[in-house]
C-alpha cells in the first residue's frame, strides 16, 4: 500500500508570542503608521515656522538712525515710495532706486504722487521698469547696485515683504549690505491681526512664498530672471 504525506499543520507564530507582547504589524500598517507620525512632524513644523515668521514680521522695526549708501524700494504700495523719498530727503541715502515700476508709469506720475521736488527727482532718483517680481526686484538692484559701486542699500518694502526680498537680495548678491527698513502693514498694526481674515490670508500666502524661495534658492529649480528684458529676449 502506498503511503500518503499528510501536510504538518503550521500553528500560527502568534500563539507562540509571550502573554503581555503586542502582536506584530505588517509592513503596510508599519509604513501607515511612520507616515502618519511624519505627517503630523511636518505640520508642527510648519505651525511653528509660521509662528516664527509672524512674529519676526511683527515685531520688525526701522533702524533709529537709517544710513547707507543708496535706498531701494520695491513697487507695490505708495506708502512704500513716499518712505523711501522722505528718506532720500533726509539725507540717509546719496540715491534712490524705485524697482518694479510699470512701464507706462512715467518719473513725472511718481513724482507727483510723492510731492517730491523735481530737482531731487532729477539728481538723485532712478526709476527701474525692468523687474516683473521679487526675484525681478532683486536683479534690477543688483544691476544698479554694481552700476553706481554702492556696498550698502537701505531696503525699503513692507514688513510682511521684507524676509523673501531680503533672501532674493542676499542670494543675487552676497557681498552687499542691505540693511530692511519695514513699512508697516497697516492690518498688522494691532495685537489681534490674526482674527482678520485678510491679514492671515497676506501672512499665511507670504509665509509659503517665503518657504518656496528658500527651496528655489537652495536647490535652483525653478529660479528664474524675473527681468522684462530676459523675457522679450527669450521670445525672440
Amino acid at each position: 500500500m502506498g503511503h500518503t504525506t499528510r501536510n504538518p499543520i503550521r500553528q500560527d507564530p502568534e500563539l507562540d508570542r509571550p502573554a503581555g507582547l503586542p502582536p506584530r504589524r505588517g509592513p503596510i500598517r508599519r509604513l501607515l503608521r511612520w507616515g502618519g507620525f511624519g505627517c503630523v512632524l511636518a505640520i508642527a513644523l510648519l505651525f511653528g515656522g509660521f509662528l516664527r515668521f509672524a512674529d519676526s514680521v511683527t515685531t520688525l522695526k526701522p533702524p533709529v538712525e537709517p544710513k547707507a549708501d543708496a535706498i531701494v524700494v520695491l513697487t507695490g504700495g505708495y506708502q512704500r515710495i513716499d518712505q523711501a523719498v522722505e528718506l532720500l530727503q533726509k539725507g540717509a541715502g546719496k540715491r534712490l532706486l524705485i524697482s518694479g515700476v510699470h512701464p507706462t508709469t512715467t518719473p513725472a506720475q511718481i513724482r507727483k504722487m510723492t510731492q517730491g521736488s523735481a530737482d531731487l527727482f532729477s539728481c538723485c532718483v532712478d526709476i527701474g521698469h525692468d523687474a516683473i517680481d521679487t526675484i525681478g526686484n532683486a536683479e534690477e538692484t543688483s544691476n544698479w547696485i554694481h552700476a553706481k559701486g554702492y556696498r550698502s542699500v537701505l531696503v525699503v518694502t513692507n514688513n510682511y515683504h521684507m524676509p523673501r526680498t531680503l533672501a532674493e537680495l542676499s542670494y543675487v548678491d552676497p557681498d552687499i549690505e542691505f540693511i530692511p527698513y519695514p513699512v508697516v502693514n497697516s492690518d498688522l498694526k494691532t495685537r489681534n491681526w490674526f482674527t482678520d481674515p485678510n491679514a492671515m490670508r497676506v501672512m499665511l500666502a507670504e509665509y509659503l512664498k517665503v518657504l518656496l524661495a528658500g527651496a528655489r534658492n537652495i536647490t535652483g529649480f525653478g529660479r528664474h530672471t524675473g527681468l522684462r528684458s530676459a523675457s522679450v529676449s527669450a521670445s525672440d
